[in-house]
């Protein structure tokens, strides 16, 4: 359950638990299933998440271990670097690490909290959707993402991160809702606008 006063290390922990139940129950024979994320299997998407934190980190100076490839065992990999992160947000003096971003000054912690954080929920859905297993996004973690995706205005839409939103009937549910617009359409969801 996503709370708003939360620090970056406990919301990391949290989802990251959230994140790591989800690659745990993948099947194995699952992990190459195409994924909502255009072009990516499912092993792409853990392999993405993977890579977006080791750079998160180069930006500051730090870098972490090679780690198991996603090639061999994507569950191992992500938890080799799932343990990483967090030594890094419980160190304060890493966590506060601080460098020139897209919207200016800001520091490790504060991006991981916010941006990599949003990416464990979003993602977390990507690779249940693609290997079929529980989709379900808690309503806290729905109305942490959608506020957060709703505060990044046009930059949400930048080549790399969502695509268009995809519009979905006037009754459909807050997953629903807040998939669509990360530009996702939730296949298991009756209510969802097909193309």
């Amino acid at each position: 359950m996503t709370s708003t006063d939360m620090s970056p290390a406990d919301r990391y922990r949290e989802l990251a638990a959230t994140f790591t139940r989800r690659v745990d129950v993948v099947p194995e024979d699952r992990w190459d299933s195409k994924s909502s994320c255009d072009g990516w299997t499912a092993r792409d998407v853990i392999r993405h998440v993977i890579d977006s934190q080791r750079d998160m980190v180069k930006v500051v100076g730090l870098e972490f271990d090679a780690g198991p490839s996603v090639d061999d065992d994507p569950a191992a990999a992500w938890a080799a670097l799932r343990d990483s992160m967090q030594r890094v947000l419980d160190d304060p003096a890493q966590a506060t690490l601080e460098y020139d971003g897209h919207f200016g000054r800001t520091d490790l912690a504060a991006t991981v909290g916010r941006f990599i954080c949003l990416d464990l929920v979003v993602h977390g859905w990507d690779v249940a959707e693609a290997t079929g297993t529980d989709t379900t996004i808690s309503e806290a973690d729905l109305e942490w993402v959608g506020g957060v995706a709703e505060s990044l205005g046009d930059s949400i839409r930048m080549a790399g991160v969502c695509g268009p939103q995809i519009p979905v009937a006037e009754d459909a549910d807050q997953q629903t809702r807040v998939l669509a617009y990360l530009g996702r359409r939730n296949r298991q969801d009756p209510h969802s606008a097909r193309k």
